[in-house]
């Protein structure tokens, strides 16, 4: 299991679906013994529950920050990633939303869209700063959306109308972009439906809006490519440069005679696309694996637990030994090395019949 900077590293583990009320998911210290002893050695720790991290004190104080570290160190994890999936959304929300979103910001903020989006790009700046200190090279979000209740064009769309909500979209990321810059960590967008970046194409409206801002990077996830009916593994053929962190989460679509794609309203269970855990669904994760070893990601695996059918425990832990044998150490040397003879520049025109 590699664990060098030139590798993937992990397992790791989400803990947004497992925070709760209850011991052991109920605080920092806790929860990080939790995932030692399921197997995970890093934990990738959302931002709106101050019970786990105080995102304000995280950027202002470095002692802080290094408790934090030495808390998660002495449970048998670290820390790898920070998220603001929540705060994220909230940059930019269309008014069809507002209702909906508003529980993802403080109660103070209910019904205020211009204050919460304000507050919403200042926790990003926080997290920025927060990221830095605990010495993280990445950092986990949504892009918020204004366009999507657009995205079928019926009726159809004005002309113009998609390349102004980019146009404000790359407005509103454009300074904490610049944040994330300043601090030295990539801002990973999770490609997901919802969002305005939900797919490649979408990916690369916003990356032009930005003028292709080097941390502008993409948190890949290929259960939400699988439910789209993508080509998940040419998508990091085509977009491994920006491939900046990696959630390790399964799916399967099996559409019939009533709905596909679109899900005809249904709940997770009776829908053709649902969320699985690690190994039930369909997605190629072997091929996933030897794809971003091959272009030298060096970021973590993170197991996001989603599942319509299986339990969270049993989800977890099965999750870390899913993730640990998938791990590829690279290859140090050609498996046919044995076989070469000292290369020369004489010896190879000799063998081309170059020189006489």
């Amino acid at each position: 299991m590699s664990d060098t900077p030139s590798g993937i590293r992990g397992p790791a583990i989400f803990l947004a679906q497992f925070i709760g009320d209850e011991a052991p998911f109920d605080s920092l210290d806790a929860i990080a013994r939790w995932a030692a002893d399921q197997g995970y050695r890093g934990i990738q720790l959302p931002t709106h529950d101050p019970r786990f991290i105080d995102l304000e004190r995280a950027a202002e104080s470095q002692a802080y920050c290094d408790e934090l570290r030495d808390r998660c160190a002495e449970a048998g994890v670290e820390i790898s990633e920070l998220s603001t999936h929540l705060q994220g959304q909230l940059v930019a929300v269309h008014p069809a939303f507002d209702e909906l979103f508003d529980g993802f910001a403080p109660a103070q903020l209910h019904g205020d869209p211009a204050a919460r989006t304000e507050w919403a790009i200042a926790q990003l700046k926080l997290a920025a700063k927060a990221s830095r200190r605990l010495g993280l090279k990445a950092h986990a979000t949504f892009s918020g959306a204004l366009l999507w209740p657009f995205f079928y064009p019926w009726p159809q769309r004005p002309a113009g109308l998609v390349e102004e909500g980019f146009a404000e979209l790359g407005r509103r990321w454009r300074p904490i972009l610049d944040a994330f810059e300043e601090a030295g960590v990539d801002l990973c967008y999770e490609i997901h439906p919802g969002e305005d970046l939900h797919d490649g194409a979408s990916f690369e409206h916003f990356l032009e809006a930005v003028d292709h801002h080097p941390r502008a990077r993409i948190l890949y996830d290929p259960s939400h490519l699988l439910l789209q009916q993508l080509d998940y593994l040419g998508f990091i053929d085509r977009y491994h440069e920006r491939i900046g962190m990696f959630h390790v989460k399964d799916a399967e679509f099996t559409p019939d005679a009533r709905s596909g794609v679109y899900g005809g309203y249904q709940g997770w269970v009776d829908r053709p696309g649902r969320f699985r855990s690690l190994g039930d669904g369909q997605v190629d994760f072997k091929g996933i694996f030897s794809r971003l070893t091959r272009y030298g990601y060096d970021g973590w695996a993170v197991l996001e637990w989603e599942c319509c059918l299986k339990d969270a425990a049993q989800g977890a832990a099965e999750g870390a030994p899913f993730i640990a044998e998938h791990l590829i150490t690279r290859a140090g040397r050609a498996f046919d090395d044995f076989a070469g003879r000292e290369a020369s520049p004489a010896r190879n025109r000799r063998l081309l019949g170059l020189a006489r």
